[in-house]
C-alpha cells in the first residue's frame, strides 16, 4: 500500500468537486476529481485511490452503479456518498454493499471528514 493517500472526488457539479477537494487537501491528503464515473473509471486513480466521494446522482452511470461495478471487479476502495436527491432505497443498498458514508448536500465538513477517517482506517480490508 502506498504511502501517498489519494482522495478521488467524483461530481459532476464543479463547485462541489472544487469546495471537496479543497476540504481533503486542508486535512493533508492529494485529491483528484472526476466529473463523472466513467472519468473516474478512464483514470489513472481508478485502482489506486485510497478512498472515493462520490455523488449519487450523475448524468450517465450513478455513483451506486459505481460502486456496483467496481465491488463486481473485486476493487473494495472505500467509498463516501452525498446526494442532494435522500433516496432510502439507494440509501440502504450502497450502506449495505459496504458504504462508509452517505451525506445529504449539503453536509457538515465534520461529517465528511468523519466518514473520512473511518474508510481510511479500514481500507484494505474486505
Amino acid at each position: 500500500m502506498s504511502d501517498i493517500i489519494v482522495i478521488s472526488i467524483i461530481d459532476d457539479d464543479k463547485f462541489v468537486r472544487d469546495a471537496v477537494k479543497s476540504l481533503v487537501r486542508s486535512l493533508g491528503y492529494h485529491a483528484a476529481e472526476h466529473a463523472s464515473a466513467e472519468d473516474y473509471l478512464r483514470s489513472n486513480a481508478h485502482g489506486s485511490s485510497s478512498c472515493l466521494i462520490t455523488d449519487i446522482q450523475m448524468p450517465g452511470m450513478s455513483g451506486a452503479d459505481l460502486q456496483a461495478r467496481l465491488i463486481a471487479e473485486g476493487n473494495f476502495t472505500p467509498i463516501i456518498f452525498m446526494t442532494a436527491f435522500d433516496d432510502e432505497k439507494i440509501c440502504a443498498r450502497v450502506l449495505k454493499d459496504g458504504a462508509f458514508g452517505y451525506l445529504k448536500k449539503p453536509f457538515d465538513e465534520a461529517a465528511l471528514i468523519q466518514c473520512l477517517e473511518k474508510a481510511l482506517k479500514n481500507r484494505g480490508t474486505v
